[in-house]
């Protein structure tokens, strides 16, 4: 390779470099929240963000939007979390729970927390991935649907559908 060559490629590299690391630095918590909330288990969760970004990374040079990046990882996730449910062969049992900041608190919502967890997980996937995206991600339905590969419409249908039937779940746990 000429000289210059290894000069554009190094410097390809930095900017992928630089420009993951950003958008990782900036939104790998929330991300990890959210693969949290779809697989139940910090070490899966873990594991899907990490491949989400160096997805990413990798794909760089051919991203055409760069402002759609979070958008991208954000749907790589999501994919990732469908990946990690299918290969699991034992249903969800809420053993890791996102953190409460308090004694006080743990004990006022352990239990309603762990209920809804475990409620949500008996939800089909895309009802849980609508639920998560919307109310916990605080998404719009246009993020949502852009992050689930579906319409705005289906956003609206499925989160209600979801929301109806884990009513239903939690009112037959009472």
């Amino acid at each position: 390779m000429k000289p210059g060559g290894e000069r554009a490629r190094a410097a390809r590299e930095d900017e992928a470099t630089i420009a993951v690391t950003e958008l990782y630095r900036g939104h790998a918590l929330g991300l990890m929240r959210l693969a949290l909330m779809m697989v139940g288990d910090r070490p899966t969760a873990e594991d899907v963000v990490q491949e989400a970004f160096l997805g990413l990374y990798r794909r760089w040079p051919n991203v055409q939007d760069r402002a759609k990046a979070l958008t991208y990882v954000r749907s790589a996730v999501l994919n990732g979390c469908r990946s990690a449910l299918r290969r699991r062969r034992r249903p969800f049992r809420g053993e890791h729970l996102p953190p409460v900041w308090s004694a006080e608190a743990q004990v006022m919502v352990g239990e309603e927390r762990a209920e809804v967890m475990v409620a949500l997980h008996r939800l089909p996937v895309r009802q849980r991935e609508a639920l998560v995206l919307r109310y916990f991600a605080e998404l719009s339905e246009r993020e949502t649907a852009e992050a689930m590969g579906i319409s705005s419409g289906t956003v609206k249908s499925t989160t209600s559908r979801a929301l109806a039937a884990l009513g239903r779940i939690l009112e037959g746990e009472r």
